[in-house]
């Protein structure tokens, strides 16, 4: 087991050789890297600098369509869909792209109670959300960590109508071995953190006072995590603030330091680029812009390169940049989303929030356009509660037969929305989009995916193989 002390190795000057080595390929070799990339064993870093290269349109073309075909292989084609509850918003640190750093005067600052907390959920229960990820600042009330663990707590006991949270994931400030213990005693699903950036020098420029400017403290967190057994860990980078070829090359070598330490990488890579937030002018104007171009290549990249990772899109991005990108490689995305505590009572979308959005739309918008684009919007928390994860749910998704799995869970999901939440338009093209989906399948998958259905249409929910 690795010392929690111990540095995760991310080496600057293999990764500049690396990227160097990647600009001299031509297309012959591009097409020698997709050939492999399609036995979906994932790609090595000089690999993926030789994608990192590619400018000609055509052969960017074959890396997207490289990219939906590893992407459909392993997932089919289900998109699942959680909601963000931030509970607050106080913070120690000083990150300069962040509206929640300590000094900004311009952010309402809040914590909310437990009784508002209820009253969120309540409201994302009823948008007909059936997974969250819950979000702080990294500073809690008075009470400390074990505020967190209340909240959770709350948010898993609160039911409304017929609907519930049957999974929570928890994006908070980096923790102990023993702290991460209670996070899994509370029946968390994935803990996720991002690195924000790998580059040091950039790091130390943009994280200036708290326990966040210490990099190795943030690096080993997913460590500590799975040390306390946490199988799933989410990490991420905040594109704009470095490089992006050099952040994605990092974030291979962290994801090779966790598969060699723990045997499992990751269970999801989560790509936000820097967007607007109140009081940051680097927010504004990131360091390293990533173009649009560049964010659909980074994210069909890192599809090819951990091909069963799954990828998660925020409203961060506008709907249009989500719809190129959910055939490119992305798996999970918000909806709905408020980032500031207390925004889904109070409906306040800039007045605390952690940065602007790119997509406002309502839960049932988004999921008419999924549909529409023959997705299946998924609810699914099947996985998490059947003991499918960290190296189990690897030996589903590696020889793809974890879409199996998805498939048919994702139709009966999506089938309690529409039942329970749907407009009556959402219902019309979900019904369409199903219909779709099960003359794709086998004649089994389809029979367990009717069988399924029905019993949710009879009344039965969360239902699930």
């Amino acid at each position: 087991m690795l010392n929690t002390e111990q540095r995760v190795p991310i080496d600057e000057e293999r990764i500049e050789a690396t990227l160097a080595h990647g600009v001299r390929k031509d297309a012959a070799c591009v097409r020698e890297v997709l050939a492999k990339a399609r036995e979906m064993k994932g790609l090595k870093a000089e690999e993926v600098a030789v994608l990192m290269a590619v400018s000609d349109p055509d052969l960017l073309g074959e890396v997207f369509n490289t990219a939906r075909y590893v992407k459909e292989e392993i997932y089919g084609r289900r998109l699942v869909l959680f909601a963000p509850l931030y509970v607050s918003n106080l913070c120690s640190n000083e990150c300069l792209y962040c509206a929640f750093r300590k000094t900004n005067k311009e952010v309402k600052r809040r914590a909310l109670t437990q009784e508002e907390v209820a009253r969120e959920t309540r409201i994302i229960i009823d948008q007909g959300h059936k997974r969250v990820l819950l979000v702080a600042g990294e500073s809690y009330p008075v009470e400390g960590f074990p505020y967190i663990l209340r909240c959770i707590e709350t948010i898993y006991n609160t039911k409304h109508d017929r609907g519930e949270i049957r999974r929570l994931n928890v994006n908070i400030a980096p923790l102990t071995v023993d702290e991460f213990k209670e996070l899994k005693a509370a029946h968390i699903g994935t803990y996720q953190l991002f690195q924000e950036t790998y580059h040091r020098e950039s790091y130390a420029r943009v994280h200036l006072e708290g326990q966040k400017a210490d990099f190795d403290w943030r690096i080993t967190a997913p460590d500590r995590a799975m040390q306390a057994g946490i199988d799933d860990v989410g990490v991420g980078i905040l594109f704009g603030l470095f490089d992006w070829r050099f952040e994605v090359l990092a974030l291979m070598q962290h994801i090779d330091h966790l598969e060699k330490a723990f045997g499992v990488g990751p269970h999801t890579i989560s790509v936000p680029r820097l967007e607007p937030a109140i009081g940051s002018s680097i927010a504004c104007q990131p360091p390293h812009p990533v173009s649009d171009i560049d964010f659909r290549k980074l994210v069909a990249i890192l599809r090819l390169a951990v091909p069963y990772t799954g990828i998660i899109m925020s409203t961060r991005e506008t709907p249009n940049i989500r719809r190129e990108t959910f055939a490119l490689g992305v798996s999970q995305i918000s909806a709905g989303s408020r980032t500031n505590p207390g925004g889904y009572a109070e409906d306040e979308k800039y007045d605390g929030s952690q940065f602007s959005l790119g997509d406002h739309r309502s839960l049932d918008e988004v999921i008419r356009d999924v549909a529409e684009l023959d997705y299946i919007p998924s609810f699914c928390t099947a996985c998490y509660r059947l003991g499918r994860t960290g190296q189990d749910f690897m030996d589903l998704a590696k020889p793809g037969k974890i879409k199996d799995h998805c498939g048919v869970n994702a139709l009966s999901t999506f089938v309690e929305y529409l039942e329970d939440y749907g407009s009556p338009e959402t219902k019309a093209i979900g019904e369409v989009c199903i219909q779709k989906t099960l003359e794709s399948f086998t004649e089994q998958r389809r029979f367990v995916a009717e069988v399924l259905m029905d019993r949710v249409r009879e009344g039965e929910r969360d239902v699930f193989v």
